[in-house]
């Protein structure tokens, strides 16, 4: 009987093993990969954009192999969306021709980005080979391969896809993948001619955005005359108004003084503003000890 239901369990754990394996393994729902060739360096920026499948447990740890060559990633963040995500701490290990890159999603979308310096250069030609390792099924994958600035004769293997614009003007080659399942590896090459070593950044120069005829130049010309006469406007009456300010403050303390004098000079002599008579017939200031004025000669009123 024990050794009935040893074997019974047994059974059951080699039936429902494989099916939790499955079930912890995450998968992802949609991953967009992007080439940019000679972007902001003189190597592959390649960038992962993936949405992890709907029916992930998270958070869950999530670990993307990249070239031990590429050093270390240049970009490992998690978001909501796409449009939202940040930077989360993660872990290296070298794992032979891989380094693997792990880290905690605790929301759906993720952005993973290296540098490959594995683009090949001899003289004008140019070549790169990539590889999807597979690290997780994926339900719609999708390649899409920048054209560099400057870059000719430009051929992406497979040629299955097609090629698109975008609206800032960089020629893309859209490769849509579908479906693949865990450990399918899938590979793309690149290939193309470019004569100088100018990065694509590089062409986001500044435009106007407007030709600039003779006549737009002498309206800049007297723009900049006018802005020269407002600020030697603006200087002259500033000192001027300092000078009026320091003006006031020298002129002030002189009128107290005076002031100050002419109340010691009353003071001195005795006479002071209530005591002083003037003649009520013709209004002139009497002296002090006159009984009739000295003009009219009308009499003094004397308190």
């Amino acid at each position: 009987m024990v050794k009935k239901i040893v074997l019974i369990t047994l059974f059951a754990l080699i039936v429902l093993i494989p099916s939790i394996q499955a079930q912890e393994s995450p998968s992802i729902d949609t991953l967009v990969i992007d080439l940019w060739p000679e972007y902001d360096k003189p190597s592959m920026l390649v960038i992962y954009k993936a949405e992890l499948s709907p029916e992930v447990s998270l958070p869950a740890e999530i670990t993307f192999r990249m070239p031990v060559q590429a050093g270390t990633p240049a970009v490992v963040a998690v978001g909501p969306d796409a449009n939202t995500v940040a930077d989360v701490v993660y872990d290296t290990q070298v794992m032979g021709d891989w380094l693997e890159v792990s880290f905690i999603a605790t929301t759906p979308a993720i952005q993973f980005e290296y540098y490959d310096p594995r683009l090949l250069k001899e003289e004008a030609q140019r070549s790169f080979d990539f590889t999807w390792p597979g690290d997780y099924a994926v339900n719609s994958l999708v390649l899409q391969v920048q054209h560099p600035l400057g870059g000719t004769d430009v051929t992406v293997t497979p040629t299955m896809g097609r090629v698109i614009q975008d609206t800032v003007g960089f020629v893309y080659n859209i490769i849509e993948v579908g479906e693949l399942e865990q450990a399918s590896v899938f590979n793309i090459g690149l290939n193309y001619l470019k004569e100088s070593d100018a990065l694509s950044i590089e062409g986001f120069q500044i435009q106007p955005s407007a030709t600039i005829t003779p006549g737009t130049s002498s309206l800049l010309n007297l723009n900049q005359w006018w802005v020269w006469l407002l600020i030697a406007l603006g200087l002259i009456l500033v000192g001027g108004g300092g000078f009026w300010y320091w003006r006031m403050e020298r002129q002030e303390p002189a009128a107290k003084r005076r002031r100050r004098q002419k109340t010691s000079v009353q003071e001195a002599a005795g006479v002071s503003s209530e005591n002083v008579i003037y003649c009520r017939q013709c209004g002139k200031r009497a002296d002090a000890g006159d009984r009739f004025c000295r003009s009219c000669g009308t009499k003094l009123r004397i308190e």
